[in-house]
């Protein structure tokens, strides 16, 4: 059992106080470099897995699941449905849990058997309920991905927390990029089992960093600074009240009554442990309710409305895109896998989103971002015949959703930060010592899912009731919502140094 000793400690990553030796390659598995890459890979793998099956989802529910062909709509928009909720519920816990536990690192480790219990029920299951089933364990997944995920890259990545979201966008877009791709020409040419055999190794590659990975903060006990001590005492001995050469002061003796340094510093102890008192009493009353006074922001609700309706606009598309494409132009999944290289590839522009967000607020990238999709929303409605002219139609749209989506959703996942960082200005201490950015994330998560959830059913109720051109403008007015709500409630200045008595920004 001696082997397995160690075993807690390394999936942890924390290190045994009783040993000084640190791990190898500490420097570089705690590298900002390596942490970013890990958690950018566990997004990519989370979502790769999520798009893999989208194309391929319409046909599998047919020839694995057996559901009748009249079904099949309905069936996609209750899996993603079932996904959305499985996320909405899991995120807020995921994220407590990661800011209580010691490592964020478990808490991934626990999303990855969530996804490879996923991978397995999907890949072999033969029955509807397999399939809600795999779903609700990806989203459960998911969970925990993106609340742990985004929280460690703010404690990893400082003031660059804006252009981290848009690497992180970058990787959902690669993922959502790539998935549908080779998940249509897998199939089309392997058979279904071939596809899962593709997630099997991203998983793979997945659990190889999530192991290596060191946090910062776990990393920093194994880090000596030695000369911490002796600096502090070499700036007292050269104070302007202890210049070189002199004696420290000393209170007279020899004037009856007269207050000693040592006396006034003890009235003025006893004064300020009153103050400390009172004032740890205001803040724990404040620690124990760290969701509410997240939610009194106005700038966080409209930041996670925001997000809200992103994600319904996006999951939403997921639900009616491909059966649309089927239904109108006869094409198979490779052909609809091939369109959503439109909708994903101008993705990679989310750092420059995230850049401006970081430089001058989320407010006006993100209300651009929506405004400019609404057009295009509600132009995807002409796209009613079988012709060249409406499949280039179709994809130039896309594409031009597909660029102006990441400056809708990158400054967003960003304010969530700017957010706890005005509220901590306004009052230090309002959070605790471990912060609430996973519990934040964890929001982020929720809001997400709740899109996730009106989305598809959203689009596949107007699609069998009212059909395409009527879903396009809904959710063009939908995006438009989004913009006046980001326009009244978003902030200017992300980041703003806050002097004691200069007026504070609103939060």
């Amino acid at each position: 059992m001696t082997r397995f000793r160690y075993l807690p400690q390394f999936l942890s990553g924390t290190g045994s106080e009783a040993r000084g030796k640190p791990p190898r390659f500490l420097s570089f598995r705690s590298s900002t470099s390596l942490i970013a890459a890990t958690v950018n890979l566990a997004i990519f793998a989370d979502i790769f897995f999520y798009g893999l099956i989208v194309p391929v989802l319409p046909f599998a529910l047919s020839t694995q699941a057996g559901v009748p062909e009249d079904q099949v709509q309905t069936w996609i928009s209750v899996l993603l449905a079932i996904y959305s909720a499985a996320l909405f519920i899991g995120s807020p816990i995921a994220g407590i849990y990661a800011d209580h536990t010691s490592s964020r690192r478990w808490p991934l480790l626990l999303g990855l058997i969530a996804l490879a219990g996923t991978t397995f029920l999907l890949a072999f299951g033969n029955s509807i309920g397999l399939f809600v089933l795999g779903r609700l364990l990806q989203g459960l997944s998911a969970a925990v991905v993106w609340s742990v995920g985004c929280a460690l890259l703010v404690d990893t990545m400082g003031d660059s927390v804006g252009v981290a979201m848009g690497y992180v966008n970058i990787s959902m877009s690669i993922a959502l990029l790539l998935a549908p791709v080779i998940g249509g020409v897998v199939y089309n040419h392997a058979g279904y089992l071939a596809v899962y055999y593709v997630a099997f190794g991203v998983v793979g590659l997945d659990v190889v960093l999530r192991l290596l990975m060191i946090e910062k903060k776990v990393a920093k006990q194994w880090i000596k600074e030695p000369e911490a001590e002796s600096s502090q005492i070499d700036a007292e001995k050269t104070s302007p009240t202890n210049p070189p050469g002199n004696e420290p002061l000393r209170g007279s003796t020899d004037i009856p009554g007269a207050q000693t340094p040592a006396t006034v510093l003890a009235g003025e102890a006893d004064h300020s442990d009153d103050r400390s008192n009172a004032s740890e009493v205001d803040q724990g009353k404040r620690r124990r309710r760290p969701i509410i006074a997240l939610l009194k922001s106005a700038r966080l609700l409209a930041a996670l409305y925001g997000i809200l309706v992103e994600s319904g606009i996006l999951i939403g598309f997921d639900a009616v895109l491909a059966l649309f494409v089927r239904g109108l132009f006869g094409w198979n999944s490779t052909a609809v896998a091939v369109l959503f290289l439109a909708l994903f590839l101008p993705g990679f522009i989310a750092p420059l989103a995230g850049w401006l967000s970081d430089k001058y607020g989320a407010k006006w990238p993100s209300f651009a971002g929506f405004v400019a999709t609404v057009p295009i929303l509600i132009s995807l409605r002409f796209v009613t015949e079988n012709t060249i002219q409406h499949k280039v139609l179709l994809a130039f749209l896309l594409a031009l959703a597909g660029f102006t989506l990441p400056f809708s959703m990158t400054p967003l996942m960003a304010e969530i930060s700017y957010v706890i960082e005005a509220k901590e200005a306004e009052n230090p201490g309002i959070f605790g010592e471990k912060g609430v950015y996973g519990l934040a994330y964890g929001l982020f998560n929720m809001a997400f899912a709740a899109g996730g959830i009106v989305g598809p059913i959203w689009a596949g109720y107007v699609i069998e009731s009212a059909g395409w051109g009527t879903l396009t403008w809904n959710f063009g007015l939908w995006s438009a919502s989004a913009a006046v709500v980001v326009f009244f409630w978003g902030a200017n200045k992300p980041r703003a140094p806050v002097a004691e008595d200069a007026p504070t920004e609103s939060t």
